[in-house]
């Protein structure tokens, strides 16, 4: 017999102990959703671009793209690729996500909510969140906090460490979920 299909309401909060105010999405997306999926999923929700590698871990297991070039490095990690959200959350009330490991930008993915639903399949949205998400390639909280500065300076850059489109998110997830990704 097949499982109850679910949905999980997620809050990801960007480095939550090193950025104040925080930077956070909150997604609702489906218990079938792989963690390669969930990847895209937040790359999207916080306009990440994807360029570098991520790696999720709930305390117990390590879960990352075992792509040919890395499986022979990792041999006590799960490939994300075969991982839904539905089993790792049976573990956890909690993940850790690393994005960009030169960076080291820190999620945490904190279960708000589960309920049944009466689909399946991969599914997702952008229910809320708050702020921008760093550039790529800022240099880690360090070189953020350095953007920061430079943003109150009057020949500073353009970027609006407060800028957050709920609509553009929700419509950049939903790209995903309509092309198949991850």
């Amino acid at each position: 017999m097949a499982a109850q299909p679910l949905l999980y309401t997620l809050h990801i909060q960007l480095e939550p102990l090193q950025l104040d105010p925080p930077i956070w999405r909150r997604i609702r997306v489906s218990g079938d959703c792989t963690l390669r999926k969930l990847h895209h999923f937040i790359q999207a929700a916080f306009g990440w671009h994807s360029c570098h590698l991520h790696e999720f871990s709930n305390g117990v297991n390590s879960y990352m793209p075992l792509d040919a070039e890395l499986m022979y490095q990792y041999d006590d990690v799960l490939d994300d690729r075969k991982t839904k959200l539905r089993r790792v959350f049976k573990e956890a009330d909690r993940l850790r996500y690393l994005y960009d490991f030169g960076d080291s930008w820190q999620h945490v993915i904190a279960v708000e909510s589960i309920e049944p639903c009466d689909f399946t399949g991969t599914w997702c949205e952008v229910l809320a969140g708050a702020r921008a998400c760093p550039p790529e390639d800022a240099g880690g909280v360090p070189g953020y906090l350095d953007l920061l500065a430079s943003t109150q300076q009057p020949s500073g850059t353009s970027f609006d460490p407060e800028l957050f489109d709920r609509r553009a998110a929700n419509a950049a997830v939903q790209r995903i979920c309509n092309n198949f990704w991850g």
